[in-house]
């Protein structure tokens, strides 16, 4: 019997990243330009059915990149500029 794999769309980090970087887009931010990390987290996990090691790799590389910035507290997130400007913002 032959099992097939299934390509699974944020596998990538950068994929995830850029998922990532989109969802934080659309969030209105609470302090400081910070927006709570469930904001991108739920989406990401249940409604485009990413994984949780697909989320925190996406997470890491967005961090490493400059475009999201994590709070030291791993509660808020913030959108930085490098990640608006992927988004033609």
């Amino acid at each position: 019997m032959t099992k097939f794999a299934v390509q699974r769309p944020y596998a990538d980090p950068e994929a995830a990243a850029r998922q990532l970087v989109k969802l934080a887009a659309g969030i209105e931010p609470v302090q400081d330009g910070h927006i709570y990390i469930e904001k991108i987290n739920a989406p990401f996990l249940f409604t485009l059915k990413g994984r949780g090691t697909e989320f925190i790799a996406g997470l890491r590389y967005a961090v490493e990149k400059g475009w999201l910035e994590l709070h030291e507290s791993g509660t808020l997130v913030r959108l930085l500029q490098p990640g608006n400007d992927l988004l033609g913002h």
